[in-house]
């Protein structure tokens, strides 16, 4: 929208929004389906779920993991206190723009090294993790040092967390359809010391 004059701060948050959702239209546009049956399989053989990443990521990744939680998956984020050894007939869903993760990349290898299958979500599937990874969803979104506009106007990777986020919650409401699983079934999962 082309003002001539300054917009107004409901006006300039409405451009905003709507400049997210455009982005994100043509992200769903160029998005591959193509490995998300084999995303979904992994998930439902797996025995216990481990989920990995950093910075905002991270907190994306938090949510997926507790959306897991609910439909009954034995699941647990890397890095918390209780999170045990990961092993053969488990499975590590990692999350990074870049793919170059210090720390992503270490975890992958001691899960391929230990026998787990290996989801990672990135944009490069070039990278270091993606080359680990059993099956891998491309986001075609910037990564956090695109500092260009070319892919996104957003900073320093918003549209990657934003479209893992999406996808995720895609594919976790087909694996609740397919469980058939009543939504007072899921809440007696939900936290009840908050």
């Amino acid at each position: 929208m082309n003002y001539t004059e300054t917009p107004t701060t409901a006006e300039a948050v409405q451009d905003a929004l709507e400049m997210i959702l455009d982005e994100h239209q043509l992200m769903y546009n160029q998005l591959s389906f193509d490995n998300v049956p084999e995303v979904i399989n992994a998930i439902k053989n797996a025995k216990s779920i481990f989920l990995l990443g950093a910075g905002r990521t991270g907190f994306m990744i938090k949510a997926a993991a507790m959306r897991l939680m609910h439909l009954g998956f034995q699941v647990h984020v890397v890095g918390e206190t209780t999170t045990p050894a990961i092993g053969e007939g488990d499975l590590l869903i990692a999350g990074s723009g870049s793919g170059t993760t210090g720390n992503i990349v270490k975890a992958a290898q001691t899960a391929q090294k230990s026998g787990a299958a290996i989801v990672c979500f990135t944009t490069n599937t070039e990278s270091p993790l993606a080359q680990l990874a059993t099956h891998t969803v491309q986001i075609p979104a910037a990564g956090k040092q695109e500092l260009k506009e070319a892919v996104s106007h957003q900073y320093a990777g918003s549209l990657f967390e934003q479209s893992f986020l999406l996808i995720f919650d895609a594919i976790i409401q087909h694996l609740w359809q397919d469980a058939g699983v009543s939504r007072e079934e899921l809440w007696k999962r939900h936290a009840n010391m908050e």
